[in-house]
């Protein structure tokens, strides 16, 4: 009895931890002004694949992709993941013309670097709960920046974006892209990029 209800709190538990994600970023989004992609964001943590994976590694304090690659060696809601969500770097990550095969950052479409903020900020927020103050994001990018393959126009922006956050704060922050970023975005929404 005891285990199911271990099994009962994992399953409650992820599913409020995507929910609780889910509604930041939706919220952040609406403040960035790029409403539809708050509205879609995520949308394949649902399905089984991630979701029952999420509810085997759920831990509460991290993400349960980590939990699933120290038990499994790899993270197969992470792969579902990522190939599935454009506001994810490794997403853009193709072979380089230039450098023959090495794989390297694609420049991203400056909607889903919006939203990959919005989705950073509120990551944050849910993992970090009352410790999280404006410099939480930025300092994870930080900590993880060298293994990111990003392209450098790519990189330039999410990094103008988190020090904007950490330095001046989310209305700062959200202002710059509503005012800077925002047309640009609608640009390619209207283009179909």
């Amino acid at each position: 009895m005891r285990r199911r209800m271990k099994g009962q709190h994992k399953w409650s538990g992820h599913l409020k931890t995507i929910n609780h994600h889910k509604w930041l970023v939706f919220v952040h989004c609406c403040k960035a002004g790029i409403y539809r992609q708050g509205i879609m964001h995520d949308l394949s943590k649902y399905h089984p694949v991630e979701f029952l994976l999420g509810v085997r590694y759920y831990q509460g304090d991290r993400s349960p992709h980590h939990a699933e690659r120290e038990a499994t060696g790899k993270s197969l809601a992470w792969l579902h993941h990522k190939g599935r969500n454009k506001h994810h770097l490794e997403y853009w990550i193709d072979y380089s013309v230039q450098n023959g095969q090495n794989l390297q950052g694609m420049e991203m479409p400056v909607r889903y670097v919006i939203e990959m903020f919005c989705d950073r900020v509120a990551a944050s927020k849910n993992y970090y709960k009352d410790k999280y103050h404006d410099g939480v994001a930025y300092d994870y990018y930080m900590h993880s920046k060298d293994h990111y393959l990003l392209h450098p126009k790519t990189r330039a922006l999410l990094e103008r974006l988190l020090i904007l956050l950490k330095n001046k704060g989310e209305d700062a922050a959200f202002r710059y892209i509503r005012k800077y970023l925002l047309p640009i975005a609608k640009k390619e929404i209207r283009r179909g990029i």
